[in-house]
């Protein structure tokens, strides 16, 4: 009995040390907003209606289920668009972001104002080991929680391959450049969000297309490996 009840008492310590805290630090203003999105908001945006602030407590490789938080806590005051909101250090620099603990800037972006650069192929690496593939015959190693970007080319065919015995290999042929394309690398299974929000779909073994939505906030956590 004693060791059933000290048994079950470090496992609640263990799940309070690996808790992931995601609250609304500061809320400015609240809006009746129902814009389904939430997308980063580009530096050279104006017209963006500031909110409030996120901050994130604590490391947790489930970057979808820390996104679907985000989401629900920036819905809450009718945020469509976020930013990463740095700590300062003392002397007024910005810190880099810290995956364990940041906070996030939410806005209201009017539809007409929203940009970015599109025309772009991301992939994503899995969050916990190095992941080796191939775009169109050529190699590259992604490192944990990091992603690379290529030019897309319209009508060019990319294959994507995780250069593994069972592995997968997705092709996919844009039409045009007026839009991104986002993948993950992972060997982990991914369950899909069947809302379409915030989610994960089109998954092909371990090559798994994301939502637009998700793919940005993974933009704004994760570094950016240069090809």
């Amino acid at each position: 009995m004693m060791k059933n009840l000290a048994f079950a008492l470090s496992v609640c310590c263990i799940s309070f040390c690996n808790a992931q805290n995601v609250y609304l630090s500061k809320v400015e203003k609240t809006i009746d907003n129902t814009d389904k999105f939430l997308y980063k908001k580009a530096e050279s945006v104006t017209g963006a209606e500031y909110l409030g602030e996120i901050e994130v407590q604590g490391y947790s490789n489930d970057d979808a289920a820390v996104f679907s938080l985000i989401y629900k806590k920036a819905k809450e005051i009718g945020a469509n668009t976020f930013s990463f909101k740095p700590f300062e250090n003392i002397d007024g620099t910005p810190q880099p972001l810290n995956p364990a603990n940041y906070k996030i800037a939410l806005y209201y972006t009017p539809k007409e104002s929203l940009t970015g650069k599109d025309g772009m192929l991301y992939i994503f690496a899995s969050s916990d080991k190095d992941q080796k593939i191939n775009i169109n015959k050529k190699d590259y190693i992604l490192t944990p929680r990091s992603y690379l970007t290529l030019d897309i080319i319209p009508g060019e065919i990319y294959t994507i391959s995780t250069k593994k015995l069972l592995g997968s290999t997705i092709k996919v042929q844009p039409k045009n450049n007026d839009e991104n394309l986002y993948f993950q690398v992972s060997a982990a299974k991914v369950k899909s969000d069947t809302s379409g929000i915030g989610g994960l779909n089109l998954k092909s073994g371990d090559i798994i297309g994301l939502e637009k939505s998700f793919a940005e906030f993974l933009s704004l956590i994760y570094s950016q490996n240069k090809p």
